[in-house]
């Protein structure tokens, strides 16, 4: 039976998980078990902040577009609920952009849901 050396093998493994933690601070982006258990972290963290990400830009959509509606004596849920009403299929984001980069054209989207 030949002789198996696994240097090689655990090598790559650990210069991949260091691959990863480049740019740690101190020992993190060097010593393999620091460095793991920051990327472990690292990871959970990223994984959760995708999702918070998403929640967040819905909230600041939603602030935007009520701001601009109550110029226009609307509240954002009336204005929903005309939209919804009126079967006008646009989403929140692009209501947003409207609101703050088109406002002319915001206007006509509110003047058409309140008919």
């Amino acid at each position: 039976m030949v002789r198996v050396k696994r240097g090689f093998a655990a090598h790559k493994r650990r210069k991949h998980v260091l691959k990863y933690t480049k740019g740690f601070l101190w020992g993190r982006k060097s010593k393999y078990r620091l460095a793991k258990e920051a990327m472990m972290h690292a990871w959970t963290h990223a994984y959760k902040d995708r999702k918070i990400k998403k929640r967040q830009f819905r909230q600041l959509w939603q602030t935007r577009i009520n701001a601009v509606c109550r110029k226009h004596g609307l509240t954002y849920s009336q204005f929903i609920h005309y939209l919804k009403e009126k079967k006008i299929g646009l989403d929140r984001k692009i209501l947003a952009d409207l609101a703050q980069n088109y406002p002319g054209v915001f206007e006509k989207v509110i003047e058409t849901a309140e008919e």
